[in-house]
């Protein structure tokens, strides 16, 4: 079977800023040959510390970017190197949560419009019905509809966020520390919300994170990035109860827990069993 996404030594890099008009920037490698396959279904983790290169990943997923070299599939079809007007495929198949949802919401346009907006640009029909479908499967109100993305909480604007990314219908979702914007007492609503969706429709997720504590929480297997590397992948349990790579067992001892967070804000029930 054809992977959804498969990655194979990826690289990326980049000039930093002249320093002077005689000398260029000096070389950056956000990517250094990363290599990995997520299957259809799976809710696959990506973490790791700031700066380690998981939201470069993530824009040469979505084809915001390209590699220096490597290559890219997605739904088995080659993403790398296509020019914007072939990515059709891609739009359809494949939507990005960002970050911070008050960046990502055009704050003219009204929550109907914002939702619908990847309809219109791939002239899908019923636009009115798959607004109202998608409001309601988010948990918002109807009438929210006819309001703007500042009149809603940040997590309210982040469910708006996540209808968008389902309005074509996508088989797969990458999210991009979609809860690291958010209150705490907030974070573990979106993120149930994130793990019911994704299981009722069927979804491929890629969940990117700086805190392992939420990928825990989200995710079937996980790949652990340092320095633009893949240092470890493997099942949510094995990674977390017996890491092999020193930087992964650094990075677990100086975890803070979620839960414990969570408990602090009186959210814990929230957790479930803690996965």
């Amino acid at each position: 079977m054809t992977a959804a996404i498969s990655v194979s030594d990826v690289r990326r890099s980049y000039h930093r800023p002249r320093t002077s008009l005689r000398q260029k920037g000096p070389v950056v490698e956000a990517l250094k040959g990363v290599s990995f396959d997520v299957e259809r279904g799976e809710r696959f983790g990506i973490v790791g510390e700031s700066g380690c290169g998981k939201s470069t990943l993530m824009r040469l997923l979505a084809a915001l970017d390209r590699p220096t070299s490597g290559e890219i599939f997605v739904e088995g079809m080659e993403v790398t190197g296509r020019r914007e007007s072939d990515l059709g495929f891609l739009r359809s198949n494949l939507q990005l949560v960002f970050q911070d949802p008050m960046g990502s919401l055009d704050p003219r346009m009204r929550v109907r419009d914002i939702i619908a907006e990847p309809l219109v640009a791939q002239r899908l029909p019923g636009q009115a019905k798959r607004v109202a479908e998608l409001l309601d499967a988010v948990g918002l109100p109807a009438e929210a509809a006819d309001r703007f993305p500042h009149q809603f909480s940040g997590g309210q604007r982040q469910r708006i966020s996540i209808a968008r990314a389902l309005a074509p219908s996508p088989s797969i979702l990458l999210a991009d520390e979609p809860v690291s914007a958010l209150d705490v007492s907030v974070r573990a609503q979106v993120l149930n919300l994130i793990i019911d969706l994704v299981g009722d429709l069927g979804l491929t997720l890629v969940f990117v994170s700086h805190d392992l504590s939420v990928v825990r929480h989200v995710c079937d297997r996980v790949a652990v990035m340092s320095d633009g590397e893949i240092v470890e992948t493997g099942p949510t349990e094995q990674i977390f109860d017996d890491p092999q790579h020193p930087y992964t067992q650094r990075l677990l001892r100086a975890a803070p827990s979620m839960r414990r967070a969570l408990e602090g804000a009186g959210a814990s029930d929230l957790l479930g069993d803690g996965r």
